[in-house]
This record gives structure tokens, sequence and C-alpha cells, in this order.
């Protein structure tokens, strides 16, 4: 093993890679890296955070890039704002806050179960902006388990429903959608910039959406009994805020960080600062009273809710991109791109909106967007970099719009899927796309007609 070790980093002094001692081309050796950890991912055997850090790992063992290289590969400002913002979601959801908005949207309804379905969707898609669409789900799904339960009927509708508002929703903002959150990073975009460019057109694809989930089961749910409702309507709101003071606090942090999203920017500051802050502030804020051991105690159980496999499953594979944007893979497939359009900018900005669209409704749209981010940025050395804005957004709109395509498209249809397989009604993989694919091809053509009116 030490002589292993020593011939490495003797290759590696003498700026030769494993690949280049064995005679083979390192393009060919990223690219077979990139395809297995693809391919596994896919067929869903292996945890994908595991995936993704062998891929890094092999990525720096066979010499593709050093230690130095992976570590600048990793987007530092993306983990940051994931985990900032889980944190927050995290103890702000101990004060009872998604579950008494979940109860008071039912009872502003009369609690209709259709209107109950469509409130949800909305309030789905809210959140989703407001925090990002994984979150939101962890914290609707339960309780609209425990709606549907009341009343006595299928969840699949309102999980559907659920799925396709967190995705469209989540289009709207920077830290809606994890995709987002790394195309905002990458390209310096702002929180403004997002809300000024895609909200409009999430919030016309919202109102499509929830209009046809209201024709799909309008008959169905009218056939449920007043009964069911007035048991609904029996639900204490106010009993689901279980700590008032936790409540007032994290709106005020939660406040602070969206200031710091939207003025942010201006002053230097990036989003996963402010999200960090929050999270710091927060914890301070909630826990700060307490003893020094029962502190670490609460604070243990606070990063515990942290979807650490997320994180990891990103930073893995930000080195994996690195490797294969390192041996000049992306930048051939950029060429190939302007090649196809003839170098047009607004066909470049189709292509790639209907291929992250097509593509995120196959795979995780995460791994997608974070493998396109450096095709997109060669492609300045031909539009100019001041030029290729469109591409950005026509990437964004096409993966979050695309993750509503299959339940593997984007990881809060997977998280909603787990929730159904645990109550014994889980969605099956047809069924979710016989209604999803449909839907998803209507909004991504809305979104193309607004990418053209908008930019062209």
């Amino acid at each position: 093993m030490n002589e292993t070790a020593t011939m490495n980093d003797a290759s590696h002094a003498a700026g030769l890679s494993v690949p280049d001692l064995l005679g083979i081309d390192p393009l060919w050796v990223a690219t077979g890296i990139l395809v297995l950890v693809y391919a596994a991912l896919i067929t869903e055997k292996v945890n994908r955070a595991v995936l993704a850090m062998l891929g890094a790992a092999l990525m720096v063992l066979f010499g593709i890039i050093n230690q130095d290289q992976a570590v600048e590969g990793v987007d530092a400002n993306t983990l940051a704002l994931l985990i900032g913002m889980m944190v927050i979601v995290a103890i702000t959801s101990r004060s009872g806050l998604f579950q008494y908005v979940a109860i008071k949207a039912a009872k502003a309804v009369k609690a209709e179960p259709v209107g109950i379905l469509i409130m949800l969707t909305l309030v789905t898609a809210v959140f989703s902006a407001l925090l990002d669409n994984v979150t939101t789900v962890l914290l609707i799904a339960p309780i609209t388990l425990l709606i549907t339960e009341a009343l006595e009927t299928r969840v699949f509708p309102f999980f559907l429903a659920e799925i396709l508002a967190s995705n469209v929703g989540g289009t709207a903002t920077l830290i809606g959608d994890p995709p987002n959150i790394i195309i905002g990073s990458a390209a310096g975009l702002s929180f403004n910039d997002f809300a000024v460019n895609l909200a409009p057109v999430a919030a016309v694809c919202l109102v499509v959406v929830t209009t046809i989930i209201y024709l799909l089961n309008r008959r169905e749910l009218r056939k449920i009994p007043k009964s069911a409702s007035e048991r609904i309507m029996r639900f204490d709101a106010g009993g689901a805020i279980q700590d008032r003071r936790l409540l007032v606090k994290s709106l005020v942090v939660l406040a602070l960080v969206l200031t710091g999203f939207t003025l942010g920017h201006g002053f230097g500051i990036q989003p996963g600062t402010s999200a960090l802050a929050g999270a710091a502030l927060l914890m301070l804020l909630a826990y700060g009273h307490q003893k020094p051991d029962t502190q670490s105690d609460t604070l243990h159980h606070v990063f515990g809710e942290v979807e650490w496999v997320t994180i990891f499953f990103f930073g893995g594979l930000f080195v994996v991109v690195a490797g294969v944007e390192h041996v000049g893979l992306l930048e051939m497939f950029a060429q190939g791109v302007l090649e196809l359009t003839q170098g047009d900018l607004m066909w470049t900005a189709f292509l790639i909106f209907w291929a992250s669209g097509i593509l995120s409704a196959i795979l995780d749209n995460i791994p997608f967007v974070a493998t396109m981010i450096p095709l997109i940025e060669s492609t300045a050395h031909t539009f100019g970099a001041d030029q290729i804005e469109p591409l950005w957004w026509s990437l964004a709109l096409g993966a979050c719009l695309g993750g509503n395509g299959t339940l593997l498209g984007a990881s809060a249809n997977l998280t909603v899927a787990a929730f159904a397989e645990k109550a014994h009604q889980p969605i099956g993989f047809v069924a979710f796309l016989k209604y999803s694919f449909p839907i998803m091809l209507l909004t991504l053509v809305i979104a193309n007609v607004y990418i053209w009116l908008r930019y062209f």
C-alpha cells in the first residue's frame, strides 16, 4: 500500500496521472467515472451520497484532478445556503408554524375536499419558493396524510398536486429548488434576479397546474361525505403552535435572512452567508439561555435534522463535475451545441431548455444542472460573458419544471413517494407518469414561449 501511495505521489509530482502511466486518455477515464456514477444513480440501489463521494474519490485517486483542484471545485456557497436553511427550518418547524398554516388553510375553505386540495397546492408552492421544495414537502406531507385520513380518501391526488406545486413554486426563487441554488452561485445571480426573471412564469404555470388538478379530481372529491369535512373543522389550529416565543424568533430571523438574500448581493454578501448567519442567530436566540450540556444536546438534535446525505451528495458531485470539466469533456459538448445551433443564442437557449427539461424528468435534476453549468460558462467565449444570461434562465426553467416529469425527476418527488409508501399508499411510477409527464410538457411549452417573448 505504501508503494502504491509513493507511486501516485511521484506521478503527481511529475505531472503524470495514473491514466498517463497506463497509456489511457484521461478524458475516457473521467467520462467513464461520470457515466458509472450516473448509471448507478438511476438504479437507486446505492445511496446517492455514497456514489457521488466514490466518484469524487476516483477523480482524485486516478489523477484526473489533484486535491487542491477538487477542493476548488466544491461550491461552498451552495452548501452553506443548504445547511443554513435546513437548520432554520428544523428549528422553525418545532414552533408548529407549518402545521398551523396547513390547518388554517383547510378551514379557510370550510374543509371542502376540493378546496383543501387547492389550498394545499398553493401553500406548498408558496413555501417551496420561500424555503425550498424538499423541506416544504417534508413538512406538508405528514399534515396531508392526517387530513386525507380524516377525509377517508386516497392521498394520491393530494401528493401528486403537492409534488407538481413544489417544483413549480421552487422555480420562482434562488432558494426554492436546489438547481437554482447551484446556478445562482455559479453565475453570480442574486435572489432578486431569480424573482424578477422566473417568478412571473412560475406564477402562470402554477395557475395552469392548479386548474388541471382541480379538473382531474373535482368529481372524486365531491363524493366525500360532509361528516368528514366536519372532522377537519374540529382541528385546533391554535393548538398546533407549540412554542409561541420560538415562533416569533423564527419569523424575525426568517425575515432577516430573506432581507439578506434580496439586499446582500449588492454588498458582496452571498446567500450562503446570510443563511448561515441566520441559522447561527436563531440557534442563539432559541437555545442560548440553556445550560451548556442541555444546549449541546439540543443542537446535536437540530444538526441531526440537516439532510447530510444531500450535502455530501452535492459535495461529491461538484468534484466529479470538476473532473470532467478539467479534461475538456464539457467544452467538447459546448462546441457540439454551438455547431448544432450554428452559434445562434436563441436556438442555443431553446436547445438547453428542452434538453434540461426532458433529461431532468429522467435523471435527478441536481446532477444534470451541475454538469451543465461549466458547459454554459464555456459558451461565453462565443456569445460574450454579458450576453449568456438567457441561457441560465433556460437551464433553470428546464431543470425545475422538468423535475415534474417522473418520480425520479427531483428530490422532492422521491421524498413525497417515501411518505406515501410508509402510509401503505405507494405512488406507482407509471401512475404518476400518466399525469405528471403531460402536465410537465404543458408547463415547458408555456416557459418556452415566455423565454422567447422576454429575451428574444
